[in-house]
Formats: C-alpha cells, structure tokens, sequence
C-alpha cells in the first residue's frame, strides 16, 4: 500500500498541462486515471499493458452500441465501459512519466488505438440507430456520420498541432496557465462527457438528442479552431523566418 501512495503522491507532480482540457478530462478523468497508473505500477504492468486495457474496455463498449438493442442494462454497460477506456487512456501516460518517460512506440501504440476507437464509436451509433432506433427522418443518420467526421479531424487536428509545436519548441509546459472557466466552457467537446452520455442510451429519443446537440457544439467549435490554429500555426512559420533572417 505505501508503493501506491508513494506512486500517487509523485503522479500529482507530474501532470501534463491542464491548458484547454474541458472539465471532464481535467477533473474527473485525469484523477481518475492518476489511481490507474499508481495501482498498474504497484501491479508492476507497463503502458502498453495498460494502453491494451483500455483499449479492451473502449472497443467492448463500442461492440455493446453496435450489437445489442438499447436498454437501460445496456446503456450503463456501454457507458461503464467507455468511461473505464478513457480513464485508462489517461493512465498509460502518466504510468510512462513515473516510470521515467514514454517510448515512441507506446506513443503510437497510444494514437492508433485513440483513431480506431474515435472512428469506430460514431460508426458503431449509426449501426445502432439503423438496426434499432430507426429515426423517422433519414437524413438523422448522418449525424453519426458527420460526428465521426469532426471527430477525426478534430483529433487528428489536435496531434498534428502538439507536433508542430513540439518542434517549433513552443509546447506548453506543465505551468501554462489553465482557467477553470473555460473547462467548463468547452466541455461539450470533451469526450469523456460523451461517454457519460450513453447512459440515455436506454431512452434512444432522449439519447438522440443530447448526441445530436454534442455533434452541433462539437462541429461549431472545431469551424472556429481550425481557423484559430491555423493562425498559431502560421505565426510559428513567421517567427521561424524571423529567426533565419536575424
């Protein structure tokens, strides 16, 4: 037991910047996480072991949506599962940190199994609401459609920036400012919210609504951030040209 404390204690000090997380990720999920990663050290695993968990739990979850009629069972099985998976997700990295640093390896391992599971979740809905929930309107089934669309931009957007900045040298550190306000205000993009709501699941017209009003908030948001990291971006391009002309 003093392994985990010890182990949870030194997590505490080691966290990734909280800047432009939403509230979800950055004050349930990451502590959530913080006592995977100290119980998988005190349990000797490795990231990837722990990668490979939460994939399990995700990909169950997912399985659950596309295979199995909606039902308030159900609905909390796939909810469970989803939030698990993403409590994991958040564990492997910090299990990396304590144990000293992450490999390039479990990094990949780490975005592959995020895109499968990003690309599947919306695909598996679609499945769903076409086996089971049949909308009135068909035109409703390009909601997962278009969800899984800005979900993989939006993330794929999101890697690619935190490359380019690494690179640039301009990666936010742990002490970067991160205003409480706007984790509260971004939430609807946060995917953890979105593994909570699948507990509405059991209630399919009610559920369909909240993940239609996720998708409208979620597509709003990445229309306004492409053009603002778009911008950042740039910006790194002119100060680079900066630097070589002075």
């Amino acid at each position: 037991m003093s392994v985990f404390r010890t182990a949870l204690r030194d997590l505490a000090g080691a966290q990734k910047t909280a800047k432009g997380a939403p509230a979800y990720s950055r004050f349930v999920n990451r502590p959530l996480g913080r006592v995977f990663a100290a119980a998988a050290f005190t349990l000797g695993r490795t990231p990837n072991q722990v990668t490979a968990v939460s994939g399990l739990f995700s990909f169950a979850g997912i399985a659950i949506i596309a295979l199995v009629e909606p039902s308030w069972p159900s609905a909390v099985a796939v909810s469970l599962c989803l939030v698990l998976g993403y409590a994991l997700d958040a564990a492997d990295g910090q299990l990396a940190r304590l144990r000293g640093g992450g490999s390039k390896s479990g990094e990949w391992l780490d975005h592959m199994i995020d895109a499968a599971k990003i690309s599947s979740l919306h695909a598996a809905v679609l499945v769903c609401y076409f086996r089971f929930v049949q909308p009135e309107q068909d035109w409703r089934l390009l909601v997962p459609l278009g969800w899984g669309i800005v979900a993989a931009v939006m993330f794929f957007a999101m890697i690619l920036n935190d490359q380019l900045r690494r690179a640039a040298g301009t990666a936010p550190t742990a002490s970067a400012a991160a205003s409480p306000l706007r984790a509260l205000l971004v939430i609807p993009t946060d995917y953890g919210l979105l593994c909570v709501a699948f507990l509405l699941l059991g209630a399919p017209v009610v559920f369909e609504a909240v993940y239609g009003a996720l998708f409208a908030g979620n597509a709003l948001f990445l229309a306004a951030a492409l053009v603002k990291w778009y911008r950042e971006i740039a910006a790194l391009d002119r100060a680079a040209v900066e630097r070589v002309a002075a």
